[in-house]
């Protein structure tokens, strides 16, 4: 791979929450496939849907705009169920997360446990594999699910940055040591185990640069921040900004280990 492929840290722009405003009053406003070409105008290199057993956001209907209007990849978040796999296999999106998935959670609240769900996860990522769609799983950065990943033959994690994100917000300096050290082990770990490794969940302007500066992450998936800052200042200038800050994080930290 070329120093320049290698160096590319992809932005995966999570539309949900634009979807969420919009169930909120009900209708079509705001439009989340709007949103999905807004992202890639500023740079987005893909974009993430999680369609939830409830629909609380996403709605299937989205899915279908978005695998017939979008050019970029569309990552499906969802839940290992009959019902999730037979829309993933209908519309063949060129990624599908598996995530964790309680109807009385707000947001996900921790990776998946893979390691301990073997057996019943085995048979989605099989089948989502045999099917041409790229296969991860959303994580902790704990070795024990790294190894099931491989196990599984997820060739992608995706690994949970909501610990990380709540110790920076939090002021504690050890406590956001200690995270972002469980961050660095995890990705170094699961790109050693031949994992693609992304990261995702919490992510903002603050925050995002340490994440983006480890060498081992190929993408980070963002959405719930960048609706909320867009309400400030647009969805353009949100993701334009976020991308440079990826951008300069990664490039500082190749300049570090060149030096």
């Amino acid at each position: 791979m070329s120093g320049a492929k290698a160096a590319h840290l992809r932005l995966g722009v999570n539309i949900d929450h634009v979807a969420t405003i919009r169930n909120a009053r009900g209708g079509d406003h705001p439009d989340p496939v709007r949103a999905a070409e807004a992202a890639a105008g500023a740079g987005a290199d893909g974009i993430t849907a999680h369609l939830r057993e409830d629909r609380r956001h996403i709605r299937d209907n989205d899915i279908e705009r978005l695998m017939g209007e979008i050019r970029l990849p569309l990552n499906l978040e969802m839940a290992a169920t009959e019902e999730m796999l037979a829309i993933a296999l209908r519309h063949k999106p060129h990624a599908v997360c598996l995530v964790p998935e309680r109807r009385e959670e707000v947001t996900t609240e921790g990776g998946l446990e893979a390691a301990g769900q073997h057996n019943h996860l085995a048979p989605y990522v099989a089948r989502l594999r045999d099917a041409g769609i790229r296969v991860s799983l959303f994580i902790n950065a704990d070795r024990r699910q790294l190894e099931a990943a491989v196990s599984l033959g997820a060739p992608v994690v995706e690994l949970h940055t909501g610990a990380y994100a709540h110790a920076h917000d939090s002021g504690d300096a050890a406590r956001y040591d200690a995270e972002l050290a469980r961050l660095v082990a995890g990705a170094r770990e699961g790109a050693g185990l031949g994992l693609e490794v992304h990261a995702g969940h919490g992510l903002t302007f603050d925050n995002v640069a340490p994440v983006a500066g480890l060498a081992e992450v190929r993408e980070l998936n963002i959405g719930h921040f960048l609706v909320g800052e867009a309400i400030f200042g647009g969805l353009d200038s949100t993701i334009r900004r976020m991308r440079a800050l990826m951008d300069k994080a990664r490039a500082d930290a190749l300049g570090s280990r060149s030096a």
